[in-house]
């Protein structure tokens, strides 16, 4: 491995990208989860990192925990999580370091029949910027695993926060893999440096800067414009025209041909559309 790629994340340098996309950042250490932690703030409790308290005038930076107000967007970005979640309460790990553990806390101007899209313009988002920055083939599995042949490079985690604020708050979550090695990642798993990524890619710095402004520019254009979300997913989706199985919360299953995604962001498989399920590419 190239020497220099796991140093820690520099978020004195980040400010002023956060500041010009109109969020507040923090980077720590070790947190149980960016997401929970951004949960915590969108609920008006505060959290531990001081990103819930108003912003100091002038610089940017969070104050102390103290009066908690409901905030703007927020960027909280985690070296270790000890607590890291994935879609369907899967855990998610990552060695510091070798990856980017990352939470936007957004609060959506869109009515409540686009909210469900939020997880999938994520997806597409990250995918673009892969492909653009990291120069990957990555697509999405349905609804929004970020995977380069079949193998997962990025998971994402959006959830719906009901708080004393409104509209109410989304919590956009994702992990990417950036200079894992093979065993260091789980099976069926990959990571930009085992892609053989330039190294030059491989800042986590850089990675990250290019990441948050495509993907506060996506959130953007979705909320002005929701309908062209199905048409931009439909392009980056390797699950669509494939046979699949969809494993179903009750622990029945069922087998078809992906066929679309409708207008609400479900899979459509054989006519029928699922909203909570997971989707096995098969052969």
């Amino acid at each position: 491995m190239p020497t220099g790629l796991r140093q820690p994340l520099d978020a004195a340098a980040l400010r002023p990208l956060a500041a010009r996309l109109g969020c507040r950042l923090a980077v720590v250490a070790e947190i149980d989860s960016t997401n929970a932690e951004l949960a915590r703030i969108a609920r008006g409790i505060g959290g531990v990192t001081g990103l819930g308290a108003p912003a100091l005038a002038g610089g940017g930076d969070a104050q102390p925990p103290g009066d908690a107000q409901p905030p703007g967007d927020v960027v909280l970005v985690a070296e270790w999580q000890t607590a890291g979640r994935g879609r369907l309460d899967r855990s998610w790990e990552s060695l510091a370091g070798a990856g980017l553990m990352v939470s936007l806390l957004v609060r959506p101007t869109v009515t409540a029949r686009w909210l469900g899209w939020l997880p999938l313009v994520v997806g597409t988002s990250l995918v673009r910027t892969l492909r653009s920055y990291a120069g990957v083939a990555a697509m999405l599995k349905w609804p929004n695993d970020v995977q380069v042949a079949g193998a997962k490079l990025a998971g994402i985690l959006v959830e719906l926060v009901p708080g004393p604020a409104s509209p109410p708050a989304a919590v956009i979550g994702f992990g990417l893999n950036v200079t894992a090695l093979a065993d260091e990642l789980p099976p069926r798993s990959t990571s930009l440096l085992l892609l053989e990524v330039d190294p030059a890619r491989l800042d986590r710095q850089e990675l990250l800067g290019a990441l948050l402004t495509d993907l506060v520019a996506a959130v953007r254009r979705w909320e002005t414009s929701p309908e062209q979300a199905r048409g931009e997913y439909r392009e980056v989706c390797s699950t669509l025209g494939r046979p699949v199985r969809v494993e179903l919360p009750d622990g029945t299953s069922v087998r078809g041909i992906a066929s679309d995604v409708d207008e609400f962001g479900r899979l459509v498989v054989d006519g029928r559309a699922f909203s909570a399920a997971d989707v096995i590419h098969l052969r």
